[in-house]
């Protein structure tokens, strides 16, 4: 099996080797490592190897998993966020990635002027129409970001992500990630905004994603392998009847399973 910095080897050269096809400067990209049911030592593993974003999708999951992590690496929340878990979301991650309705956008901004917090956000577009995905409609983005600009002075606005429909074909994910960041110069063209940050691509096609101008790639079976398998310890209730709510995950780094809550 590979090391992670042979793996971290080639995954650069392919990025340089995708921005010098698109024209682009490869300090441009940047990697979010997703250590989704990895355990801390994931995260030191990467850290120790230079990547500096760690990228988790639930956060109940960064609640214990950040505290038992090394010291150092920027937290970003990419999977969906309920309203109900903004204020620990807002301790606990650097960056949002999946905001995804004016909305949210609020509920984010009024915690912020409670706790004092100054959160950085995306917002999070279905460009594919997929209703099995989170994501706005292309077509409430500019109001979404106007309303943020003149509704959520906490907030500060940094551009766009997207998720390209499941495909065998990496090109098959072009024209979703073409289309963000079309929408996005729309936007920019519009509002007379900065939106500089694209988080689109996976491992399956970040390659692409780099060539249709991304700026953060969100990799993790590419540079961890496959995720370990999640299952609930059964926990015994005061009824004597075992369930498999609460207890530990037992994957690597296994931590409680915490129910969070405003």
């Amino acid at each position: 099996m590979k090391e992670l910095k042979e793996i971290l080897g080639e995954v650069n050269a392919k990025i340089a080797a995708a921005c010098a096809r698109a024209g682009r400067d490869p300090s441009e990209v940047e990697i979010v490592a997703v250590t989704k049911t990895h355990g801390a030592d994931v995260v030191a593993e990467a850290w120790e190897n230079g990547l500096r974003i760690v990228g988790e999708n639930k956060v109940q999951e960064a609640a214990w998993k950040k505290p038992a992590s090394v010291s150092g690496p920027s937290w970003h929340l990419i999977g969906h966020l309920q309203g109900n878990k903004v204020r620990h979301a807002l301790e606990l991650f650097d960056f949002i990635h999946s905001v995804d309705s004016a909305r949210l956008a609020d509920r984010i901004n009024f915690i912020a002027d409670e706790t004092g917090a100054a959160p950085h956000i995306l917002l999070e577009v279905n460009v594919s129409g997929e209703k099995s995905k989170s994501g706005m409609k292309p077509e409430d983005v500019s109001p979404t970001v106007r309303h943020i600009m003149e509704q959520c002075p906490r907030i500060t606005l940094e551009g766009l992500m997207t998720m390209a429909p499941f495909s065998e074909n990496p090109e098959d994910a072009r024209p979703y990630f073409r289309r963000l960041r079309e929408l996005r110069d729309e936007v920019e063209r519009e509002l007379s905004v900065g939106l500089p940050r694209l988080s689109m691509g996976m491992s399956g096609d970040y390659e692409v994603a780099v060539e249709e101008g991304a700026t953060w790639i969100r990799l993790g079976t590419v540079l961890f392998g496959e995720r370990p398998k999640v299952k609930k310890a059964a926990v015994q209730g005061d009824d004597g009847v075992e369930s498999a709510g609460g207890g530990l995950d037992s994957y690597s780094g296994a931590g409680p399973t915490v129910r969070i809550l405003d």
